[in-house]
């Protein structure tokens, strides 16, 4: 990028303080939690933009995008930049355009959608959802830091998804505005079964620049913690509260032993050698909870109400990837997969993946809804790395025993598990952005065309 190509973008913002060239900060700002994959450290350390761009209106973002165009200058988004696959680091310099200052949260509405542009932070939502009798469907563990935009480009489900589903399920988000990369970038409103052209896409496709996301009643909750002498107790307790349609919840975590010992601030609710179940509860089902754990043989270790993102301690904030950077804060050996069993074959699974790798691979559960309403035992397991061979065996293994696995070790959208099969998302691309200039390198499949000769999309 030249003087004049930064020039030119620096007209495009009504405050050039916006335009940031500091080296130290533009390099923080093309990071994310990549680094929790040994495989993408290596393939991204050195990659980061030469500038950052934050603009604060829908308006602003087309002047840029349409700048960058002309320049052929790559853009890519950012949100709070708490994703863990590298989504928004910049592969081939050019600007990030990050989007936190947009952070408007413009109503929660009466039948309960809350409309916000792409930086709010989604606890900000939480927070005044519940506040109108409303809370999210389903949220990351960083939910404090992590943005709405953020989430739709590069998230998947979270606390809530063992009720609620996932993110793109069930019509959790009703809508997205899109601005394209054209000549004169257009802004585009999705609605419906449209917004898969968008969601989990990375930000390849469009800039996310508003919101409509479908919120659920908000429930009075309280906290367990539960320790089980085996696994195999801890999984048939959990599974049966997960499945069970009498039972409302909003969290379903279980640990086998030792990551539990990874959870230095909240050690006395561990016990040594036992493995450990996480629940968010209805408050009103938590005495009925504690009694079918004891008599399941468990031991509650911890039962206290939630009152908000500020309970002491948050359960919530050792589950799902949060767990993964617990384990590497005391072992930096640890890296993660993301696995789906089977609600029918799950124990054989895990029998046979402790028989052929043993300790390598750690089991961590995420009880979660699919969106064809089956309760499945998702995981993100923890993994001794060794090599990158070792790893991809591990991967080739869980896939050929029918365990589906997500690889959060690819650093490209297709390659994360997440990718469409009906090609949604590469026929966006194919309309919104037909040089390839959003976050280029990141959809493999999408070849760019002669824009005079244009790929047909069907």
């Amino acid at each position: 990028m030249t003087p004049s190509d930064l020039a030119a973008i620096t007209l495009c913002v009504e405050d050039p303080d916006r335009v940031i060239t500091t080296p130290q900060i533009v390099e923080r700002l093309s990071r994310d939690f990549y680094w929790y994959s040994p495989i993408l450290k290596k393939l991204l350390d050195d990659k980061v933009a030469e500038a950052v761009i934050q603009p604060i209106s829908v308006d602003e973002v087309q002047r840029v995008l349409a700048c960058c165009y002309a320049r052929e200058i790559p853009v890519t988004a950012r949100g709070a930049g708490t994703g863990n696959y590298g989504q928004a680091i910049p592969l081939h310099g050019g600007v990030v355009l990050d989007l936190a200052r947009m952070d408007t949260l413009e109503s929660i509405t009466e039948d309960g959608v809350a409309i916000a542009g792409p930086g709010v932070r989604l606890g900000v939502i939480e927070n005044a959802a519940r506040a109108t009798g409303w809370e999210l469907r389903c949220y990351p563990s960083t939910i404090v830091k992590a943005s709405i935009g953020g989430f739709l480009g590069g998230g998947s489900g979270g606390i809530g998804s063992v009720a609620h589903g996932g993110l793109r399920d069930l019509g959790t988000v009703r809508a997205i505005e899109v601005v394209t990369m054209e000549a004169v970038p257009r802004v585009i409103l999705h609605e419906g079964e449209a917004v898969h052209e968008i969601l989990h896409a990375w930000g390849t496709n469009g800039i996310i620049t508003r919101v409509w996301l479908a919120l659920t009643p908000a429930v009075e909750w309280a906290q367990c913690a539960i320790a089980f002498p085996t696994f195999e107790e801890a999984f048939t307790f959990s599974e049966k509260i997960a499945t069970e349609p009498a039972w409302t919840k909003r969290l379903v975590t279980t640990f086998e032993w030792p990551i539990p010992s990874c959870f230095a601030p909240i050690l006395r609710i561990t016990r040594e050698g036992k493995s450990l179940v996480f629940f968010m509860i209805a408050a009103a089902q938590l005495e009925a909870l504690e009694h079918a754990a004891r008599t399941a043989g468990g031991e509650v270790t911890l039962a206290a109400p939630y009152t908000g993102l500020r309970t002491i301690p948050l359960l919530s904030d050792y589950t799902w990837n949060h767990t993964t950077l617990w384990a590497i804060k005391q072992d930096p050996a640890y890296t993660y997969l993301q696995c789906g069993f089977s609600p029918t074959e799950a124990r054989s699974q895990f029998a046979q993946l402790r028989e052929r790798f043993g300790q390598e691979i750690l089991f961590h559960l995420e009880f979660m809804k699919t969106g064809k309403g089956i309760v499945i035992p998702g995981s993100i397991p923890l993994v001794r790395f060794t090599t990158e061979e070792r790893l991809n065996e591990m991967i080739d293994f869980c896939r050929s025993i029918g365990v589906s696995v997500a690889n959060p070790h690819s650093n490209h959208v297709e390659g994360g598990g997440r990718y469409r099969e009906d090609n949604i998302q590469l026929m966006a691309k194919h309309k919104y952005d037909q040089r390839g200039l959003l976050n280029p390198g990141k959809m493999i499949t999408f070849q760019p065309q002669d824009e005079t000769h244009p790929q047909e999309v069907v």
